[in-house]
């Protein structure tokens, strides 16, 4: 068990959210579903209070709070893709009455950022070429949505 867990504090939709999250990514699951045992700003007596769970096997918690607490920039979460498939994927699911950014970044229907890369853009922006990475830093400032073969092709210099 990890001695740090991140919570999220949402109003009222924190299981809704935490189901919705678990059905994107392998490993991923509800481990716990605590209800309040007493009445709270989020809710009555017998209503979702906490709900653990795991993402890709990093462990959450989501609190229903009560009044929402609005997610920031400041902190969000990266996924990792392997191939532009989940890119399209993951994109599609999470932006779906969220709301979309530059550079890959986009609000989730709860508020909460999400990075969605490609796994090759770490490579591409620390590889031997220089001129290549420059060429793929300015075509990703370009992109709402990341599109991984074209970042290569801007890294390789390849016009399309």
């Amino acid at each position: 068990m990890s001695k740090i867990t991140p919570c999220l504090w949402f109003a009222s939709e924190a299981e809704e959210a935490a189901r919705f999250y678990v059905s994107l990514l392998p490993d991923s699951r509800i481990d716990h579903v605590q209800r309040s045992v007493v009445d709270t700003p989020s809710g009555p007596a017998g209503s979702v209070l906490l709900v653990e769970f795991a993402l890709a096997g990093q462990r959450y918690m989501a609190l229903n709070g009560g009044p929402r607490a609005n997610f920031t920039h400041a902190v969000s979460f990266m996924i990792n893709c392997t191939d532009q498939a989940e890119v399209d994927r993951l994109w599609d699911a999470l932006l779906d009455g969220g709301e979309p950014d530059q550079c890959g970044w986009l609000r989730d229907r709860y508020g909460l950022s999400w990075q969605i890369v490609p796994s090759i853009l770490p490579k591409l922006f620390a590889g031997p070429d220089r001129a290549g990475a420059e060429r793929a830093m300015r075509a990703m400032m370009q992109m709402v949505k990341l599109d991984g073969p074209a970042l290569q092709r801007a890294y390789e210099g390849a016009t399309e």
